[in-house]
């Protein structure tokens, strides 16, 4: 692509081989994520809807300026396959930013990232096309990441909208293919009310296309027209609900809020990004982002309110739930760092190497069982998976020297906890001086839930060096025994001349 009108590469047939350069979204998911600027995006899609009513012509450049500032973008336009060359090719139509010069350039239809995209039919993430498309090495300046979105209009295939940075200063991220994602819907619905002939049909299409609630109210409050969108957040049709108050939408407790919207708009001034709650038809609770405008008549006089109405329940609730997880993280490393205080401050050792062996097996067993946490997304740990890490360095010759038998019980995090310290001090001390010090020697432990709800774990060493019971309680028994306690538990030891027995009783 170059400049002006170039002569545009033959296609290729090699439309199934593996590409190097074209990879799954999946990898923006991976990466931090910014947050979202709802109310920029609210503007951006009203000002587009006020230049598809005044300028149709520039709607398609318009929506190429819109995703280079929403994704803060290096360069961004829309690739459209047209009727022309029978779609063989896409046309760069709209560019912004730093590819400006390419205006109208473009790319085969079958070999290039763009027809890549509609063959897959899902966004996808484009690094350095030139190692799968030759012709893309001329190109400057180079494409160092890209995010392209398909868009469809009434099922058929229009183009790719998409955003590009040309170095490694900017990354886009889940929040980009959000952003991206509602566009390339606008851009379909947009793009399509663009072809049409009338402006007004332009607008309605628009409108209804629109995942959003869009929906006009005289200054009484009086509902005036309503969108599918609205008729999919809150489940009324249309015609149970126009010529009827706005308030059927809105709780007793938040009534004040929609007198001082429609005072705002009685004095010409927009309410933008305003969080509040809405009733669906069945009596649920919605919560939902407000963008209210204020529409004139043909004199400038103020006549009613046009609103867009967001449903943000899930973002709501995506958010509840991580202070959820951030404040069970805190308490969790509260605790975990509590008892690696304790363990640095007990530990006893003849010598600096045996001091730092044993405080590293102690929080090598809390990493551990934090691990499991991660993966059940804080819930617990399975107790089957904490005894078969910390018994895994004897186990290596199968079954002969350890045996493990339970059913299947998820610890709550501080059982597990004090479960996992547990099993690592009954392992270790079972290295040094039982069962697991001598190759005869053989461990079995094994769990059941019993009637009151608890749990009772019981492990049993054989064929180690004869016991004798200690004269006194090492730091390994007593740390036991007192986390045990705090969690309402039991500890009894057995220490038999024929190997160590011990049972653990706790709440499920």
């Amino acid at each position: 692509m170059s400049q002006g009108r170039p002569e545009l590469p033959e296609q290729s047939v090699e439309r199934t081989r593996v590409l190097r350069s074209m990879v799954s979204t999946e990898e923006l998911r991976r990466r931090p994520s910014r947050c979202p600027d709802y109310a920029a995006e609210n503007r951006a899609l009203i000002a587009l809807a006020q230049a598809l009513a005044t300028s149709p012509e520039d709607i398609v450049q318009r929506l190429a300026e819109t995703a280079l500032s929403l994704c803060q973008a290096h360069s961004a336009g829309l690739s459209l396959l047209e009727d022309g060359d029978r779609k063989s090719n896409f046309h760069w139509r709209a560019i912004a930013g730093q590819w400006t010069p390419h205006i109208d350039g473009g790319t085969p239809r079958d070999f290039g990232p763009c027809g890549t995209v509609l063959d897959q039919n899902v966004a996808m993430v484009c690094s350095h096309p030139e190692l799968d498309f030759p012709y893309w090495a001329s190109i400057k300046p180079v494409l160092e990441e890209g995010l392209l979105i398909p868009f469809y209009v009434n099922g058929e295939a229009v183009g790719t909208i998409w955003v590009v940075a040309h170095d490694t200063s900017r990354r886009f991220d889940a929040e980009d293919l959000r952003v991206m994602t509602s566009l390339a819907t606008f851009a379909a619905a947009t793009y399509q009310t663009w072809l049409s002939v009338n402006a007004t049909q332009r607008i309605v299409a628009m409108v209804e296309s629109s995942d959003d609630a869009i929906i006009s109210k005289d200054l009484n409050g009086t509902i005036a027209t309503w969108n599918t969108g609205a008729e999919r957040i809150f489940g009324y049709a249309a015609e149970e609900v126009i010529g009827k108050p706005i308030t059927i939408l809105i709780p007793l407790d938040r009534r004040q809020e929609e007198d001082e919207i429609i005072e705002h708009i009685r004095h010409g001034r927009r309410v933008e990004h305003f969080e509040t709650v809405r009733i669906r038809k069945d009596g649920t609770k919605a919560d939902i982002s407000l963008t209210v405008s204020p529409v004139r008549n043909s004199a400038g006089k103020i006549v009613a309110a046009s609103k867009i109405a967001r449903d943000i329940t899930e973002r709501k609730r995506s958010e509840k739930h991580i202070a959820s997880l951030a404040r069970e993280a805190e308490h969790r490393a509260k605790n975990m760092l509590a008892i690696v205080q304790a363990t640095v401050r007990l530990t006893e050792a003849d010598t600096p190497g045996e001091l730092k062996h044993a405080i590293e097996g102690r929080i090598r067993a809390l990493a551990n069982v934090h691990a499991l946490f991660v993966q059940s997304r804080w819930t617990g740990a399975e107790l089957h998976g904490l005894v078969t890490q910390e018994l895994s360095p004897y186990r290596r010759d199968g079954e002969t020297r350890v045996r493990v038998e339970g059913p299947s019980l998820l610890l709550e995090p501080n059982t597990a906890q004090t479960m996992a310290v547990t099993l690592h001090e009954l392992a270790t001390n079972a290295a040094k001086y039982g069962a697991l010090s001598v190759p005869s020697g053989k461990i079995q432990v094994e769990w059941s839930r019993v009637t009151d709800g608890r749990i009772v774990l019981r492990w049993t060493e054989t064929g180690g060096p004869a016991v004798k019971p200690p004269t006194r309680k090492g730091f390994g028994t007593r740390v036991m025994e007192s986390m045990i306690q705090q969690e309402m538990g039991e500890f009894r030891v057995d220490w038999r001349v024929e190997g160590l027995a011990c049972e653990i009783s706790m709440p499920a």
